[in-house]
């Protein structure tokens, strides 16, 4: 037995370390380490509730948007507010609008330039892969760059900026949309729709869309030309449709009103109860309690404890790991192709990429959808007063998967702020019993050490982590 640690990983947004125990040459245990504390909940104690619009925001530069939906919706569940149906819908294409992007930039410049690494240079397809998707100096990477740009000009009209919007509120959104922006969001959402058609599908959204098995997928991609098609091809050539299980047990809170909240597991879909959920901090570097419920969580560091080895607690749904992503949103939504998926292999690293190009053919022509139904001149923001006490919860989907914010109000300031992350979930370490988080899970059974392929990244990538965001 040896144990090798990986780490810094490149392409992540903040820092992951990974320690392997090897037997064989095959990875017999894994621990992930998310070694950054940074204190977002501590922060935020004490001070005037709608503080938490200006402060969570900061806690990631990537998916600020989905941090502050979920601060607005805990406000706004603590406040009793409901949302006029112009700040849903504006919420909704603000949350989308990011979610998307980070589909993309996911995609093209974190998880494909890994098939360009020197180490598969003799596989049939790697001297077309390595032109297209070689970091930095890829042919797709300048394209991609400016059809995301291009796709955040949403931001723009929807949300003033991005990142670090303040333009959700409790109440719906600030940012009013004239008839005349309407019709500027509707040529920048043709425009992202022609770089998805043209250069990552090769074919309509529509028909994507409607591919309702593995089987169908690969047919409809054989002999296509377009990026979806490639990693395909390279992907099932590496056999990354068998790997990355992770105990096939997945959440999701629901996402846009278009993709419903439930838990999935053995091949059945069950509602979703967040009273349910418990974090663990037995290997996390915070004071042991017994498990609790985010509503009554504390963060305490305890930076000597013995057994810890991460920053991250370990939640846990009815005492269970749980997967969290678009994977988790497109089983619990029923879609047939990613059930068909999952049934065959597990949740695999294939599926986790196809569920994420899936929901950029499904929810961009929601979107189009979205923005007809606007109707300028009517209200965007419904107002509300803040309670002297209350608490609320703030439960959203991120590209990443579920995230949840729960709040406690005092005399009109935060007594208590405990959030989950989408990555808190997938890279959570170890319980009290001993069983493994997701990507820990994931990992099992791999070849890894020296002269093994980057077998290890592609599973790694495959969730999408976001650190900064899981040491909040």
């Amino acid at each position: 037995m040896s144990r090798i640690v990986l780490g810094p990983f490149n392409r992540v947004e903040g820092d992951l370390e990974i320690s392997l125990d090897l037997d064989g040459g095959r990875i017999g245990q894994a621990r992930v380490n998310s070694p950054l504390f940074r204190g977002f909940e501590q922060l935020l104690v004490g001070r005037p509730a709608l503080d938490a619009l200006a402060i969570v925001p900061r806690i990631c530069g990537i998916c600020s948007v989905a941090q502050s939906a979920a601060a607005a919706a805990a406000l706004a569940d603590a406040m009793g507010i409901t949302l006029p149906p112009n700040g849903r819908l504006a919420r909704q294409l603000i949350q989308a609008t990011e979610n998307l992007a980070d589909h993309l930039t996911h995609f093209y410049l974190f998880f494909m330039p890994d098939f360009a690494r020197p180490a598969y240079a003799d596989r049939p397809w790697y001297g077309s892969v390595a032109r297209r998707f070689t970091a930095l100096t890829g042919d797709a990477a300048a394209e991609v760059l400016t059809a995301r740009a291009n796709f955040l000009k949403l931001m723009g009209f929807l949300a003033g900026r991005w990142p670090h919007s303040l333009a959700i509120q409790p109440g719906g959104s600030t940012r009013a949309i004239t008839a005349g922006e309407r019709i500027r969001l509707l040529a920048l959402l043709r425009e992202f729709r022609s770089f998805l058609e043209k250069r990552l599908f090769g074919d309509d959204l529509g028909a994507v869309a409607q591919l309702d098995s593995k089987a169908a997928l690969l047919a409809w991609a054989d002999g296509r030309v377009a990026d979806f098609p490639a990693f395909l091809r390279a992907a099932l050539d590496l056999g990354l449709d068998q790997l990355g299980r992770a105990g096939d047990v997945f959440l999701s809170h629901g996402a846009y009103a278009l993709f419903p909240a439930g838990v999935r597991a053995s091949g059945a879909t069950a509602a979703f109860d967040a009273a349910q959920i418990a974090e663990d901090s037995t290997h996390a570097w915070l004071l042991d309690s017994p498990p609790r419920h985010p509503a009554n969580g504390e963060t305490i560091v305890a930076a000597d404890k013995a057994a810890a080895y991460t920053w991250c607690k370990a939640p846990r749904y009815a005492g269970q790991p749980a997967e969290v992503g678009a994977l988790a949103r497109q089983l619990v939504a029923g879609n047939p192709l990613l059930v068909d998926f999952v049934a065959r292999d597990g949740g695999s690293v294939v599926a986790r990429v196809v569920a994420r190009l899936l929901e950029l053919a499904l929810v961009l022509p929601a979107m189009e959808a979205w923005v007809q139904a606007l109707r300028p001149g009517e209200a965007f923001c419904a107002q509300g007063k803040l309670p002297d006490e209350g608490s609320g919860v703030g439960l959203v989907e991120a590209a990443r998967g579920s995230l949840g914010h729960w709040l406690n109000i005092k005399r009109g300031r935060i007594e208590r702020y405990q959030i989950i992350a989408p990555t808190t979930w997938n890279f959570s370490p170890r319980d009290a019993t001993g069983q493994p988080g997701p990507l820990e899970l994931a990992l099992v059974g791999l070849a890894a050490g020296e002269g093994a392929l980057p077998t290890v990244q592609h599973v790694v990538r495959s969730f999408d982590p976001c650190m900064v965001c899981t040491v909040h």
